[in-house]
């Protein structure tokens, strides 16, 4: 890979010695966090331009990594109309119009990228796509690589970065302030794993620094995800969105050992499985909407006086769930539980902030060189709730957009 210029200042001490100072690492562009957002901005960025990758912890350690569904897609024209209904309706009707339309446009094009990309999404026995769908879609548009959709984006996206001669990713570098010098932004501070203090020079910056599950008692997030992003902008006046707009998903695997809780995608239910009280009767429609769905559950644990319910796997074929679930069934056999057997407890859990830091339609925020792209960001997409899927589908399309705009806004100046 290219070498990013390292520009060491030394400085006079009161004595005459040369006292150490943070090390300066000068690029064209910096992008904080190597989730989808982060790679995906990278890989639309000229290769003329050096990129500076950092993440907080090591690069498995990213949300993106979790994402179990999968990622919707627009399976036709006329399946615009009931998709853009589907969000807006999850979302409380507060959903940014603009935001909306430019993700499901974008989807199918941004697919067929990810397939170049080597992304192998499961197919048909004819060979075309497998959709599967979740609560509160009317129809089936998620794409799934089994139900860990998210690493296999992920994984397939780091490749492709790792392959730039343009791009330089450093693990266990942690994010602490922005750099901002007459209302520019022009990079970032950071520190290693070793404490010694970093500034990161670029022209351009990219927070896609994830969500803030770690804050959280029970997250279904890695706790490194501490809303970094959001605190280091709001210290710059950078305005913000929504900040209490947190999603609780209704089903994770109820455990009291502690630790991230493991996450139930909703593509079960989508696929069959029902939500159980302690008599074993189902209470609700599966398929509503995750606040919905999660207020249900806590009705129904504070009538019973119980710390869980139950999602029963009864009504979903064998097949379906060694297969397209196979990693929920085997992460069950190692917490005692065979869902091809019996029904597991599940509670709801924090899992994904619709808020953050505003953007505009190019992910630009209100500093002047610095954008945000992925959970960090709150481009109005996801309203008050966000529809299931449409997380991976909105950070890449608007990761994108990200690196869109800073080429334009190079030739520009």
């Amino acid at each position: 890979m290219a070498s990013t210029a390292v520009v060491e200042r030394p400085a006079q001490m009161a004595d005459g010695a040369v006292a150490p100072q943070p090390r300066a690492l000068v690029s064209d562009v910096v992008i904080v966090g190597c989730g989808v957002a982060g790679l995906y901005s990278a890989l639309n960025l000229p290769r003329g331009l050096r990129v500076t990758m950092i993440c907080k912890e090591d690069l498995e350690s990213c949300d993106s990594m979790l994402a179990q569904g999968g990622i919707c897609v627009m399976r036709d024209p006329d399946d615009y109309d009931s998709w853009f209904d589907d969000t807006m309706r999850a979302g409380h009707g507060e959903c940014r119009a603009q935001s909306v339309d430019t993700m499901i446009w974008s989807s199918r094009d941004v697919i067929r990228d990810l397939v170049r990309l080597g992304v192998d999404f499961d197919r048909t026995p004819e060979g075309g796509f497998d959709y599967t769908r979740e609560g509160a879609h009317s129809r089936p548009r998620i794409l799934h690589h089994a139900d860990v959709t998210g690493k296999e984006i992920t994984t397939k996206l780091l490749a492709q970065v790792r392959r730039l001669a343009n791009v330089e990713i450093h693990e266990h570098v942690c994010m602490d302030d922005l750099l901002v010098e007459n209302g520019f932004c022009v990079g970032i501070v950071a520190h290693d794993a070793c404490g010694r203090r970093l500034e990161l020079r670029a022209r351009d910056v990219i927070l896609a620094t994830g969500g803030i599950g770690g804050l959280y008692e029970r997250s279904t997030n890695f706790p490194c995800l501490t809303g970094d992003g959001c605190r280091v902008a709001a210290a710059h006046g950078v305005a913000l969105d929504h900040m209490d707009y947190v999603q609780i998903h209704p089903t994770s695997l109820y455990t009291e050992k502690p630790g991230r809780a493991f996450l139930i995608s909703e593509s079960c239910r989508g696929e069959g499985a029902i939500l159980l009280n302690a008599a074993g009767e189902r209470f609700c429609d599966e398929l509503q909407p995750r606040d919905v769905v999660s207020k249900a559950i806590y009705d129904q644990m504070e009538r019973e006086g119980s710390r869980y319910v139950r999602l029963s796997f009864e009504r979903v074929p064998e097949d379906v769930i060694c297969g397209h679930f196979a990693h929920i069934w085997q992460r069950c056999l190692e917490e005692g539980y065979d869902i091809r057997r019996e029904p597991i407890p599940v509670v709801p859990a924090q899992h994904y902030l619709m808020g953050g830091i505003h953007v505009g339609a190019n992910s630009q925020t209100s500093l002047p060189h610095l954008y945000a792209a992925g959970e960090t960001s709150c481009n109005g997409v996801h309203g008050a709730n966000r529809l299931a899927s449409n997380s991976l589908l909105e950070s890449l399309v608007f990761s994108r957009l990200a690196a869109r705009d800073i080429v334009r806004e190079r030739h520009a100046a």
